[in-house]
């Protein structure tokens, strides 16, 4: 997929949370390629300094991190910044979907669910704040999900996350929008990558997509990606406070 070309990205430091692979690989790739200079972290790091040896040490910095770890997460952050700059746009793209039935969750995995998926984008939000704030705005991407819309089972606290993400980006988008920054969800529906085509996408999938998308096709990460773009540039300045969803029709 060939993205439109946002001049206001060339140069801008961009922070991408779980960007070694699926949508953050693709998010961290469409970034590199308008000019912009990307800080990506991951637990994956075979996966992730694969990503940065490709896209080269001028356009991109990986780090293994588990934002689960506040600590490490604002050192990475702080790596980033002092490599490229002030920060200018954050996609807090960072999750996991790991399926649940309600009766084995438990209150660690409760609170494991909410760190991985939710817990991060707030302080990865805190963090870039003053940077966007030195560069007279920016842009704040949230990653939600269309799991708790279309109440799809055995998802109840990763649910909960993505739907509270919504209402982080609300208030957020308030409390920061007099310094110029944007705050707004992106919402995938459900895109074909490598984990889901290897987890979760069963032969019988194929029918259930085709009778809930409005459109014909596939969402990829690199659909994603394109509305991160827009949303991270100029183009997009009067949005904040808003769902962004890229789900074919689905929801």
């Amino acid at each position: 997929m060939t993205h439109a070309i946002y001049p206001s990205l060339k140069g801008r430091t961009v922070f991408v949370s779980g960007g070694a692979s699926g949508i953050g690989a693709d998010v961290v790739a469409a970034f590199a390629a308008q000019g912009s200079k990307v800080g990506f972290v991951d637990i994956d790091e075979t996966a992730g300094q694969a990503l940065a040896q490709k896209l080269g040490a001028d356009s991109a910095l990986f780090q293994r991190c588990d934002v689960t770890d506040i600590a490490a997460l604002r050192a990475a952050i702080d790596a980033v910044r002092a490599r490229f700059g002030p920060i200018g746009a954050l996609v807090n793209n960072a999750a996991n979907d790991h399926r649940h039935k309600v009766a084995d969750v438990t209150p660690e995995f409760f609170d494991r669910t909410v760190a991985v998926n939710l817990k991060h984008q707030y302080f990865a939000a805190q963090a870039v704040a003053p940077d966007m704030v030195q560069l007279g705005g920016g842009s704040i991407i949230n990653l939600g999900s269309v799991s708790w819309m279309n109440k799809n089972t055995d998802l109840s606290v990763y649910a909960m996350c993505k739907s509270a993400a919504q209402g982080l980006t609300r208030s957020l988008a308030r409390d920061l929008g007099k310094q110029n920054i944007r705050v707004n969800t992106l919402v995938p529906g459900w895109v074909m990558t490598e984990r889901q085509l290897k987890l979760w996408v069963k032969p019988e999938s194929a029918a259930e997509i085709d009778t809930a998308q409005c459109l014909p096709g596939r969402v990829m990460g690199s659909d994603i990606a394109a509305m991160a773009l827009f949303l991270a540039a100029d183009d997009s300045r009067m949005c904040s406070a808003q769902n962004f969803v890229v789900d074919a029709g689905w929801s």
